[in-house]
């Protein structure tokens, strides 16, 4: 396994459709599975130059596995949102942990921020079991914070510190 990552590119609307087309997928982002190729070309459109987010596919030796994104980028605070997406066929392979590490390297190292953060939804162990591996921690439960599935959504809140990250990436 070979994992890196890559700047999205508008090449990337085929990947990106399938990722947010796919219920499995975004009932975890507490999106609606409703985008079209076209609302997904003009979506990174609107996206293109925007210095509040890096995003990035996470590639294996050319194939495109998934997606993982700093959003929401704050010059004051050094801070930002972490989101991850690995497609459904090419989840339990260590992808989402690689690329968190690597994309933590990046936020630390490149971007000199402060705090990394996310929110997930209580009930996705695996999610929160990756997220723990690469050094988030637990900051807070905000109670029905979003609407899926007929329901208010319990999330944790949790982040990880550059102090502890080690930012030479030795982790």
């Amino acid at each position: 396994m070979t994992v890196a990552l890559r700047a999205q590119e508008a090449s990337d609307t085929e990947l990106l459709h399938a990722l947010f087309s796919d219920a499995a997928t975004t009932r975890y982002w507490f999106v609606e599975p409703y985008l079209t190729r076209a609302d997904v070309q003009a979506q990174f459109e609107r996206r293109r130059g925007d210095g509040s987010a890096r995003r990035f596919v996470i590639s294996d030796e050319g194939a495109d596995v998934g997606i993982v994104e700093l959003v929401d980028i704050s010059p004051l605070h050094r801070t930002c949102e972490f989101q991850i997406i690995v497609a459904p066929g090419n989840q339990g392979r260590g992808y989402a942990h690689t690329a968190t590490k690597l994309v933590l390297d990046y936020a630390f190292g490149t971007l000199n921020l402060h705090k990394v953060y996310l929110l997930v939804d209580v009930d996705n162990a695996g999610a929160i079991h990756v997220y723990t591996k690469a050094g988030f921690e637990a900051e807070a439960t905000l109670r029905e914070e979003f609407y899926a599935e007929g329901a208010y959504r319990d999330v944790v809140r949790m982040a990880v510190f550059a102090r502890d990250w080690g930012i030479t990436g030795s982790r």
